[in-house]
């Protein structure tokens, strides 16, 4: 498991790469659309990622795993040799597609 360093991260919150990497590639989205980025969904992520919710919600096992498929395709289509951080953007963003490929079935 990749050690937290708080130093490297967003605000220096204790978070994982994946999920500093996640806040970053919100940001640039943000930032690219000219919207404001500092926003109440951005701290209810950070909250989220800090305190997740409780696993005792029912239906959790499903939703695990279509998370889990919709993880693994979109990690299929990701260049290995990219620098890590583009590497997530790119997969949060493949993730995000997935995720819209479902909606619309």
């Amino acid at each position: 498991m990749t050690e937290i360093d708080p130093e490297n991260t967003f605000r220096g919150l204790p978070l994982t790469p994946e999920q500093d990497a996640e806040i970053r590639h919100y940001i640039k989205l943000k930032k690219q659309h000219g919207e404001p980025w500092d926003t109440p969904e951005l701290n209810a992520m950070l909250s989220d990622m800090l305190e997740p919710p409780s696993e005792d919600e029912e239906g959790l096992d499903d939703v695990v795993d279509e998370t889990k498929a919709t993880a693994e395709r979109a990690a299929a289509s990701i260049d290995e040799a990219m620098d890590p951080i583009e590497a997530s953007e790119e997969r949060n963003a493949a993730m995000e597609s997935e995720a819209m490929k479902t909606v619309n079935r």
